[in-house]
């Protein structure tokens, strides 16, 4: 029995003693040989753990293209402390030269700057934001100590620089700091979620993270894109300081396009200045000069003091207290007894400030706010200003006859669109807006209606307005705005700038602008041109801003099904020369199967810009185009395997230029065919 009971107490001391060991074995793996591994995993759960970044939603254009998304990224921190100490007790091979040495290779970053932070008495510093996923697992198969790794959206701009002042940037918190990515923060961002320190020992969440809505834009894409091209184009040539195109669809206020030079490219914002990232089309104040007198013209109509064929006088000049007010072009002319419409086609500031007068101080003002000029729009954009009118208590005779030419008072270019559109829609004023809905996670959607603010002038007062803003383009001073088979109505503007120094009217600085809407009698865009102080042999905004004006309407109304010339159907399925047969994309081979993310290139050939936009958006790629009409050429070639969300270049031509290289191609193969039978 005794010796029963030692043989117990010895196996069971046995036992104790194996798993004594157990313990000092496991004990001298965590704090020895992983020490540096389990100090990171430590880290890591003491803050990453904390806080779930939920992902930001897109934004869309009208087409549904991206704009913007959000794509998962990393922060890489570090605990220099724990680095020391673990380099220190020598638990580690790295010392931390060489980890700075790797990480500044691996994320192209300075190592000095790296070192400095490891070298500081911190439990927590932050070496690099928006690290990629590849980067990460390249880092961590590195195994330094006391590294680690928060979760974190960077945001991306697929199209790059198109539309940048108006979508704005996202600053490192994920949240939205200038345009739309700031206006529309609370809906974008989404909800964070959360972790509990219990929480994560189940691995189940305390607080889920939701991603934010996506938003879709009334921006369309190719209208957006053919204003950009307009503005490099003017940058160019003109050597202009600012420039300024909006487009607007008159009957609901929303914005088809939007552009401003200077830009920048969003996906590098940090390299930009803040007068670069400024969207001017709200953000700039200027004197509208002539392309005002549609207003002052809509408000003498509606007042019944003038109609189109009511006859004015206008010697070239008039005295007002002690200001001599004249015509641009009173030297060379003086035009006697005119019809109101002819003073419009002639851009007489005589007959504008005699209308001024006549109107009256408070008719005047009162139309003025009723058109929304002295106060902010309300669009859906951060940075808007609110113009500047005299102040009315202080307005005298002279003022009012300068601001009835657009002179004296300033306004934004998003004000004056928004008004022109309202003389132009029948008299009401809408309320501009850049988001058509918000998409909700959960599939519900909210719709953005248009909103009517007031009605200013009436029906018939718009009408006749029209009619004279044709009669500029068809004869006057806004002719090369003309487009074929289209009723264009528009009117020219040259502004003097005031000169800094001087206080005066600048006889060299200018800004010239154009304003314009299509077709006259249904209108489905408005476009306004504003060049600030352009270089070069001309400075009028019917030579500089006419051209531009009619390309982008061209455009648009193109793709809005509408004919751009009287032989010239609207949906372009036939041409009107009965041995032309119009060119059709063709069955494609592609060069290869493609793998997950890549898709086959299309053939475009012979499609319209709105066939384009669809086709490729189906097969999940962007286009930047050349020209307008029908697709002569393309690259990349198609059958080509790509990645999805590239871009492809299509040159339009116009069907008559398409008929004469066909014409040519024809007569060079019929004289090769002749050299060769002569060889033969």
């Amino acid at each position: 029995m005794k010796n029963n009971y030692f043989r117990r107490e010895i196996v069971l001391y046995g036992i104790l003693l194996l798993l004594v060991a157990a313990i000092i074995s496991r004990l001298f793996t965590m704090q020895v040989i992983d020490a540096a591994e389990l100090r990171a995993k430590g880290i890591e759960r003491r803050t990453d753990i904390a806080s779930l970044v939920p992902e930001r939603g897109k934004i869309l254009d009208s087409q549904g293209n991206v704009l913007a998304q959000s794509i998962p990224v990393k922060e890489l921190y570090a605990d220099p402390r724990t680095i020391t100490k673990v380099i220190t007790q020598k638990q580690t091979k790295w010392t931390k030269e060489e980890m700075a040495q790797t990480l500044g290779e691996i994320l192209e970053i300075d190592k000095e700057n790296i070192l400095e932070k490891l070298n500081q008495d911190l439990a927590w510093v932050s070496i690099a934001h928006h690290v990629s996923l590849e980067k990460v697992e390249e880092i961590k198969g590195l195994k330094l100590p006391g590294i680690g790794f928060a979760d974190e959206q960077k945001r991306v701009y697929p199209m790059g620089n198109l539309g940048a002042p108006i979508l704005g940037v996202v600053n490192l918190a994920g949240h939205g700091a200038e345009g739309l990515e700031a206006y529309y923060d609370k809906e974008l961002y989404g909800t964070p979620g959360y972790l509990s320190k219990q929480s994560y020992l189940t691995s189940s969440l305390h607080e889920p993270a939701f991603k934010g809505a996506n938003i879709q834009l009334t921006l369309n894409s190719t209208i957006q894109h053919i204003i950009e091209q307009q503005i490099d184009q003017l940058a160019e040539n003109t050597q202009a300081k600012r420039i300024a195109i909006l487009a607007m669809e008159p009957s609901t206020g929303k914005i088809l396009g939007m552009g401003s030079y200077p830009s920048f490219d969003p996906n590098n914002y940090a390299q930009s200045s803040p007068d670069e990232r400024r969207n001017l089309n709200i953000g700039m104040s200027y004197e509208p000069g002539s392309t005002f007198k549609i207003i002052t013209g809509a408000i003498a109509m509606e007042e019944g003091l003038v109609s189109p064929n009511s006859v004015i006088h206008d010697p070239g000049y008039i005295k007002i207290g002690p200001r001599n007010i004249s015509n641009w072009d009173t030297n060379y002319i003086v035009r006697g007894d005119i019809t109101f419409t002819e003073a419009m086609m002639y851009s007489s500031n005589v007959v504008m400030a005699k209308l001024g007068l006549n109107i009256g101080k408070e008719n005047f003002y009162t139309y003025l706010r009723a058109f929304g000029f002295g106060s902010r729009t309300g669009i859906d954009l951060i940075g808007e200003e609110s113009g500047l009118l005299v102040p009315k208590a202080s307005a005298r005779d002279v003022d009012l006859a300068t601001m009835s030419f657009g002179q004296s008072s300033s306004v934004t270019p998003i004000q004056l669109i928004t008004a022109i559109s309202c003389v132009a829609n029948g008299g009401t004023l809408y309320k501009p807006y850049l988001v058509d809905k918000i998409i909700h996670p959960d599939g519900t959607i909210e719709k953005q209606e248009p909103v009517a603010v007031r009605q200013v002038i009436s029906e018939s007062t718009s009408a006749q307005m029209t009619e004279v803003l044709v009669e500029v383009v068809n004869n006057g001073t806004g002719a090369r705005a003309q487009i074929p088979g289209i009723s264009v109505a528009g009117k020219t503007g040259t502004a003097q700038k005031v000169d800094p120094e001087t206080k005066s009217y600048s006889s060299t600085d200018f800004i010239a602008s154009f304003a314009s809407y299509a077709p006259a009698e249904d209108p489905k865009i408005a476009v306004l041109v504003v060049i600030d102080t352009p270089r070069g042999e001309s400075h009028h905004g019917g030579t500089l801003g006419g051209p531009v004006a009619k390309t982008i309407m061209e455009a648009a109304l193109e793709l809005d099904g509408i004919p751009v010339a009287s032989n010239t159907e609207s949906d372009i399925n036939e041409v009107g020369e009965a041995t032309f047969e119009r060119p059709k994309p063709q069955p494609i081979t592609p060069e290869r199967t493609p793998y997950d993310g890549e898709t086959v290139v299309p053939d475009l050939t012979g499609l319209t810009m709105r066939q384009v936009g669809e086709t490729l958006a189906e097969a999940e790629l962007h286009y930047t185009f050349t020209g307008t009409g029908l697709v002569y050429s393309q690259g990349p070639e198609p059958g080509k395997v790509v990645p999805k969300g590239s871009v492809v270049n299509v040159y339009f031509l116009p069907i008559e230029e398409i008929l004469l290289l066909n014409k040519e191609l024809e007569g060079q193969e019929e004289q090769n065919d002749e050299q060769k039978l002569q060889q033969e």
